[in-house]
């Protein structure tokens, strides 16, 4: 009986995601353009560059690893975008999935009036706290592989297409997705957790958010700018550094996660 009340919490909370039209929009606008629509026109855009133009960019792209120097332009690019830009919104996505769902998991069952009925169920306080917490995590890492699945379909396609060439993603790509970004999806669901306690609506709750991704925006501006490129050894150190966050922030929120919090939702 309380595992099929744990289930059913994950499951009621997927659904809803799915059913509300607003929050399946903005889990897959941001995606989509970060992933398919943005590598598309960088794509495109490098075969309508003027003449004058290519040999300054070769000169640029000779300051740039080996490894990513391809037969031509094109792929030079591709290869880059592939293996230093688009690794870095992966950072983002997780962060934005995961937010999204627990800020309406918790503060959203106060705006429903649902959430004294919820603290009726057998489950206990901790295993209520485990399913919503699962349920956003799994949202998150489903989220992150479908884009990722996606983007590297739609990217190869057009190189393809363009270039008669194929490319692999780097061994970069190991790190952020089975260690960084199921790391930054726990740090955000568990300060989610704990800003959803003094949220009024999702909307406050979401807010929050955006002081997660600042350092990533950061990061990201950092790697554009030339300022330095992300190599595995950066992304190791940060995923290591992050998951140890993860594991401090999860237990605290755990503890934290009492009947005095959830009632100041009520």
């Amino acid at each position: 009986m309380i595992k099929y009340e744990f289930t059913a919490i994950i499951k009621k909370d997927l659904d809803k995601v799915v059913s509300t039209k607003t929050m399946f929009l903005s889990l897959l606008a941001v995606p989509l353009v970060l992933t398919v629509l943005l590598p598309t026109v960088m794509i495109v855009s490098s075969h309508f560059i003027p003449q004058e133009e290519t040999v300054k960019y070769a000169k640029l792209l000779k300051l740039m690893p080996v490894s990513e120097l391809g037969s031509s332009l094109t792929e030079t690019l591709t290869r880059l975008m592939l293996n230093y830009m688009l690794p870095l919104f992966f950072l983002i996505i997780p962060i934005m999935a995961s937010t999204i769902m627990s800020a309406s998991s918790f503060v959203g069952e106060k705006e429903k009036q649902t959430l004294e009925t919820l603290l009726y169920s057998p489950l206990s306080l901790k295993r209520l706290f485990q399913a919503k917490t699962a349920a956003s995590f799994l949202l998150s890492m489903s989220v992150s592989a479908i884009s990722f699945f996606l983007m590297l379909i739609v990217l190869e396609t057009e190189l393809y297409l363009t270039t008669g060439t194929f490319i692999l993603p780097g061994t970069q790509w190991l790190l952020i997705l089975l260690l960084l970004a199921p790391s930054l999806s726990v740090i955000a669901i568990t300060l989610m957790v704990r800003t959803s306690a003094k949220a009024q609506s999702v909307e406050d709750a979401q807010q929050g958010a955006v002081f997660l991704i600042l350092p990533i925006i950061l990061l990201c501006v950092s790697q554009f700018g030339g300022i330095f490129l992300i190599n595995s050894r950066i992304l190791l150190g940060l995923g290591i550094l992050c998951a140890v966050l993860a594991w401090v922030f999860l237990k605290r929120a755990a503890a934290n996660f009492t009947y005095e919090s959830l009632n100041a939702l009520i």
